[in-house]
Order: C-alpha cells, then sequence, then structure tokens
C-alpha cells in the first residue's frame, strides 16, 4: 500500500481511517466539504507521521466538482492503491408519507452517486495499473430495514448492489473490492441525521456500548493487511448489544 484515497475524511469514520493507515507513511489525499476541518486533519498527520497528505476540498454530489478535484491530482499522487468511498449520511427518521424531498435527494446523491462519480474518476488509474483496491463503506442498513430509515437503507442497499457490481467489473484486472458494513456507531453521524441536535443525537446511543470511528479503521487497515490472492468481500460488523436491527439496552 504506497498511495491511499478517502473520501469523507473530515471525521468519524473517513478522519479515524486516514489517521490510522497514515501510521504506515504513505501518499494520502483526503477530501471533504470543510476546509478548516480537513486542513487540519492533513496538518497533524504530516506533523505526527512520514505520510504526505494532498488535501481536496469538494462535495461528492457535485460531478463538476469532482471532475475538477481529480484533475487536479499531481501526477505522482495518481498511482491510487486503495481508495476508500466513506463519503456518506442519513438525514431524519420520517416516514415515506412525511419525507423531505430535500433530505432524500441529499442522501442518494451523497452515498451512492457520490461514491459512483469518485469510483468513475479514480477506477481507470487501477485498471490501467491491472492492481488497487477499493473499499466501499455501507451498513447493517445494506441489509436491514428501521423505521423511518427508508431512503437511508435504500442508499445502502444500493451501495452493496454497485459493490457487487465493481468486484465483478473488476476482477479481470485484478482489484479487489470490499464492502464494510458497520451497525450503531458513535460519530457526529446522529448529530447530522438530526440536523446538529446533538441531545436528540445523543439518544441513539444511550444505554449500550456501541462501535466507534476506531473499530471502523481497525478493520480496514485489517483487511489492506491480507495477501494479494484475499479478498474479503464484506465484513459486516455490530456492537455486542446489536443484532439485526435489534439493540439490547440496558
Amino acid at each position: 500500500m504506497k498511495n491511499v484515497f478517502i473520501t469523507g475524511a473530515t471525521s468519524g469514520f473517513g478522519e479515524a481511517i486516514a489517521r490510522t493507515l497514515a501510521k504506515q507513511n504513505v501518499k494520502m489525499i483526503i477530501t471533504g466539504r470543510t476546509e478548516d476541518k480537513l486542513m487540519q486533519v492533513a496538518r497533524e498527520i504530516e506533523a505526527s507521521t512520514q505520510t504526505k497528505v494532498l488535501p481536496l476540498v469538494f462535495d461528492v454530489r457535485d460531478y463538476d466538482a469532482c471532475v475538477k478535484a481529480i484533475n487536479s491530482i499531481p501526477e505522482d499522487f495518481r498511482d491510487v492503491d486503495v481508495l476508500v468511498n466513506n463519503a456518506g449520511l442519513a438525514v431524519e427518521l420520517n416516514p415515506v408519507h412525511e419525507g423531505a424531498i430535500e433530505d432524500w435527494e441529499r442522501m442518494i446523491d451523497t452515498n451512492v452517486k457520490g461514491l459512483l462519480y469518485i469510483t468513475r474518476l479514480v477506477s481507470p488509474w487501477m485498471v490501467a495499473r491491472q492492481q488497487g483496491h477499493i473499499i466501499n463503506i455501507g451498513s447493517t442498513a445494506s441489509h436491514e430495514i428501521y423505521y423511518g430509515g427508508n431512503v437511508y437503507c435504500a442508499t445502502k442497499h444500493a451501495v452493496l448492489a454497485l459493490t457487487k457490481g465493481m468486484r465483478t467489473d473488476f476482477l479481470k484486472y485484478g482489484i479487489k473490492v470490499t464492502q464494510i458494513s458497520p451497525g450503531a456507531c458513535e460519530t457526529n453521524f446522529s448529530v447530522v441525521r438530526f440536523h446538529g441536535d446533538k441531545e436528540k443525537a445523543d439518544k441513539v446511543y444511550e444505554g449500550y456500548d456501541p462501535l466507534v470511528a476506531q473499530d471502523i479503521a481497525d478493520v480496514v487497515e485489517f483487511v489492506l493487511s491480507r495477501p494479494s490472492h484475499v479478498c474479503l468481500n464484506e465484513i459486516i460488523m455490530t456492537p455486542t448489544a446489536q443484532f439485526n436491527g435489534v439493540i439490547h439496552k440496558n
């Protein structure tokens, strides 16, 4: 592993993955929408490791912005070995008949189209070199449905279908494709879901020990440590208190 590309690296899974993989002293491209947070992550990684970081500020929902950002990448950063499609979010928990169209579009555009845009623009470099590893961050919602999760779950079901499609498409090029599907994990995920209402978000994690972002970063590191002939197609991980959509709270 020499060159890593991670989307959504300003917080949560993406930031934890970036900080963890940076310990291997690689080249790293990190992306995010919030410039000050992204630059802070980049500065701290470069100050504490030998990893050289290229931060790119743009929104994966905007295809033109994706093209502009990818085209700006210097030649020596284009030999991407690992692409982590992490950028994603959930918004609200409304039933379909009360759903907000703007919330639906935000989830679909980020979780599905953003993943496709970045993969379409970066994967040709892997195909040309006949090597690489794409890791898509899915969810237990790729398999299960929960009340109010209608559109979010649909987007994560789509991610699983795309992961399988990519795995098929890239077989002949020696490119691995893995999906990591976490269950309940305490990050800023629920804060985003509830439009910044931290009190409401905190209640999601009361009464049990959820996963934390570092748990997912550790699994990404493990997946990438497997020998070249081994591809872990999907890893589903939950806190001990969760099975499928059921969480036991004390």
